[in-house]
């Protein structure tokens, strides 16, 4: 094995006593390799209390040294090869998230059901077939994912009333074949996901669980053929009204009698009543704004940013998250995002003084990332709407336009990016946002690039937003601007517009999404490292997105 001195972050972090330590990518798959595993010396640094080793096919076990990390509170080991995970994983007393994503795991050990802390299991995309007896045990779980596996049941035990804090239960792409009715007990569930499982029937006991919002059997052949025409159209709370009204038939069935008749009589009539004030919840619920939140450990894809340490004396603070189910086809609905984000940015970004938001399409963006700074003569963009240049000769034609306009309008303001000019003035390097290809995608606070410029088409966004003031003005913007997306979406959903031509790519509509117009959101974390990989922050996390509004759900 290596010594420390063979890996300089690992020496770094236990010089500085650092509690994060980042491997990743291609770089650390190759020393991987060559050295036949992961540094024995990283089993020394006791102090961690994050540790990620993503993205190294190289690495197909772990040692079980990793018993020596007792103040490990993440271990995130998805993207790689694992064939096992060692029981001893079992002595992390302190663990609350194990991401093992995207392996090539067959099973789990049991040592799993002994870390009482653990609040986020993540198992997706490996070749489960069974989940380990006494995961109850762990009852602080609040999120598991066990999807894209082979998994044809849950445990016995699983469905406990120990188990009360479960709130996302991820199972999709499966072979389950039944969800017992036990599953009332586990009483804060709110997202279930079991489509394209091999389910036949739905218990009605779930329509008990007291707290479920969005439920997902799609792909099931179920034997209730109505039951499955609902599944594949309706709203979470049709379907739960549905299996309720099951459940109440059966027990009519069993009890049948005259006295049973007359008091089921009056029960139609106090569901009649109970329908109407139902119907009235349905209608506050429709009218809310959703949003979800989507974990970076649940997306084996998802992006990430990597920051320079020469942004610190320039435009340090930036947060990134990418949006989808947005739908800026119809009419003029990308006409009000952009208008939207104007007046975001005269009015809470301080015209750009304090904050600036830069908008990408991700199927255009080339990862990873780097947030960095550059030479106004070495750093060239292609600006919207024009071509390529240097940040000086950009700056320059901006200038020159603004002084015409001023002639032309004998007028001392300006408008467009040239107002913006003075928040560089007397800065030496510039900083930008860069691909893998090294091409400047963004360039705050003047432009970004038409490289990566959002269309009518554009299904997914990487929403940016850089600020010199404080990373908390980061986010409060990037809240401002997912909650307007959300009530842009929820406009347009509900008023049906057509798809515009204006030259844009549009084709005819999509059947599905006109029939079915949807307001929902999905953000997807995105978490920016600093160059030894080591976290700087996540967006959104719990704390994000808690603006006190009554109309928007967000779904964690």
């Amino acid at each position: 094995m290596e010594d420390m001195e063979d890996w300089p972050e690992i020496e770094k972090a236990a010089t500085e006593k650092r509690r994060e330590l980042v491997f990743q990518g291609a770089a650390f798959d190759e020393r991987i390799s060559s050295n036949g595993g992961l540094s024995s010396s990283i089993y020394s640094l006791k102090l961690l209390n994050y540790l990620e080793v993503s993205q190294c096919p190289s690495l197909t076990e772990i040692h079980e040294d990793i018993q020596r990390l007792t103040n490990l509170q993440s271990l995130i080991l998805c993207r790689n090869r694992l064939s096992s995970i060692p029981n001893v994983v079992g002595q992390l007393k302190s663990l609350k998230v194990l991401d093992v994503s995207a392996n090539n795991l067959s099973a789990l050990p049991e040592g799993i059901t002994h870390l009482k802390e653990l609040t986020t299991l993540n198992v997706s995309c490996n070749s489960l077939q069974v989940l380990p007896e006494g995961l109850s045990l762990c009852t602080k779980l609040s999120i598991i994912n066990v999807s894209k596996n082979q998994i044809t049941g849950f445990p016995a035990d699983f469905y406990s009333e120990k188990l009360d804090l479960l709130s996302n239960l991820v199972a999709y792409d499966n072979s389950i074949e039944q969800l017992s009715g036990d599953v009332h007990k586990l009483s804060a569930l709110k997202v279930l996901d079991l489509s394209n499982n091999k389910l036949r029937e739905i218990p009605s006991d779930l329509s008990d669980c007291p707290k479920l919002k969005e439920i997902n059997f799609k792909g099931n052949k179920l034997s209730d053929k109505r039951l499955e025409k609902m599944v594949n159209g309706c709203q979470t709370k049709s379907i739960l009204e549905y299996l309720r009204g099951k459940g109440k038939g059966r027990q009519g069935e069993e009890g049948a009698d005259a006295v049973g008749g007359r008091k089921a009589d009056k029960g139609k009539r106090q569901q009649k009543k109970k329908k109407v004030a139902d119907d009235q919840d349905e209608l506050e619920e429709l009218n809310k704004m959703v949003v979800k939140v989507l974990h970076v450990s649940d997306s084996p894809t998802a992006l990430s940013v990597t920051v320079s340490a020469e942004v610190k004396d320039v435009r340090p603070y930036l947060v990134c998250c990418v949006v989808t189910g947005m739908n800026l086809k119809p009419g003029n609905a990308l006409k009000r995002f952009l208008l939207a984000q104007t007046k975001l940015h005269d009015d809470l970004c301080g015209k750009r003084t304090t904050a600036t938001i830069a908008t990408h399409d991700v199927q255009l963006i080339k990862a990873p990332l780097m947030y960095d700074v550059k030479p106004p003569t070495q750093l060239k963009v292609v600006s919207l709407g024009r071509k390529e240049m240097t940040a000086v000769e950009l700056i320059r034609q901006l200038q020159l336009e603004a002084d015409e306009l001023r002639k032309q309008k004998k007028r001392q303001n300006v408008t467009g990016l040239h107002k913006y000019l003075q928040l560089l003035q007397g800065k030496a390097m510039y900083p930008c946002l860069v691909d893998a290809e090294g091409h400047v995608i963004s360039f705050p606070p003047i432009t970004n690039s038409e490289r990566t410029k959002i269309k009518k088409t554009t299904k997914e966004l990487f929403l940016e937003v850089t600020s010199s003031a404080s990373l908390q003005t980061c986010k409060d913007v990037m809240d401002a601007l997912i909650v307007k997306m959300a009530e842009l979406n929820k406009f347009t959903a509900e008023h049906r517009e057509e798809a515009g031509s204006d030259g844009e790519g549009d084709g005819p509509q999509d059947p599905a999404a006109s029939s079915e117009p949807s307001s929902e959101l999905i953000v997807q974390q995105v978490r920016t490292v600093d160059q030894d990989g080591n976290l700087k922050v996540v967006y959104p996390s719990k704390t994000d997105l808690c603006n006190d509004i009554s109309n928007l759900n967000v779904i964690w």
